[in-house]
């Protein structure tokens, strides 16, 4: 196991984080069975109806990464996706904070249909028009997938070169968090290395530490990939 700490430390240093200590009973990262893809829908579809109006993402939080957006994309007539977007508020941040910019997002719901730019999708899936289209995806729903890795590799698709997939991360997407509800949990201490691990050099990394300010100040990670 020391030569597993080793490793992931000498890839975390790049980022300012470290992992001090790992037992072999320390679980890392937790992916939750379903016993088959409908079983995933239709628990997403009960939970997302039972958390309609409910809102994770936040003023402060979008703002940044609209300024990092702003910043890094230089183009006009910015085109995003948000997965996962529940009730609509990330595009509709999005859509007002960025001058000319075009964002949409997904929910698998079929009550995003009732919600401006939300599109009733599974975003596991591939849509052959959403392919090197858009400059950006955020999402804070990657908890909510079966299979984080293939998700990613969607999205990845979904952005041009030179584009970017925001990935919002605290603790509520940790291993503890893990469940029925929402399958996937990481420690925000290991993503970079988890990343890092499924897309190797077809990316680069960047983290941007942060607070949310609708929970409690509870500190809030952005990774950021970026198409290379």
């Amino acid at each position: 196991m020391t030569l597993i700490k080793n490793f992931i430390n000498k890839i975390l240093k790049k980022f300012g984080l470290r992992i001090s200590k790992i037992n072999v009973s320390d679980e890392l990262i937790k992916i939750y069975k379903y016993k088959d893809y409908n079983e995933y829908k239709e628990t997403q579809i009960l939970y997302n109806k039972k958390k309609l109006h409910h809102v994770w993402a936040d003023d402060a939080s979008l703002e940044n990464i609209s300024n990092f957006l702003r910043q890094n994309i230089t183009k006009e007539n910015i085109k995003g996706i948000c997965h996962g977007s529940r009730n609509g508020f990330e595009q509709s941040f999005f859509n007002r904070s960025i001058l000319n910019s075009h964002v949409i997002g997904t929910d698998i719901s079929e009550t995003a249909k009732n919600f401006k730019d939300s599109e009733v999708w599974d975003f596991h899936n591939v849509k052959p028009d959403w392919i090197n289209y858009f400059d950006f995806v955020y999402t804070n729903s990657l908890d909510q997938s079966y299979d984080p890795k293939l998700a990613l590799t969607v999205w990845l698709d979904q952005v041009i070169t030179g584009g970017f997939i925001i990935i919002e991360h605290s603790d509520q997407h940790g291993v503890r968090s893990s469940g029925k509800m929402d399958p996937f949990g990481a420690e925000a201490n290991f993503m970079p290395y988890l990343l890092t691990d499924w897309f190797g050099h077809s990316i680069s990394l960047s983290i941007i530490k942060s607070i949310k300010k609708n929970k409690n100040d509870a500190p809030v990670w952005f990774f950021i990939l970026k198409k290379v």
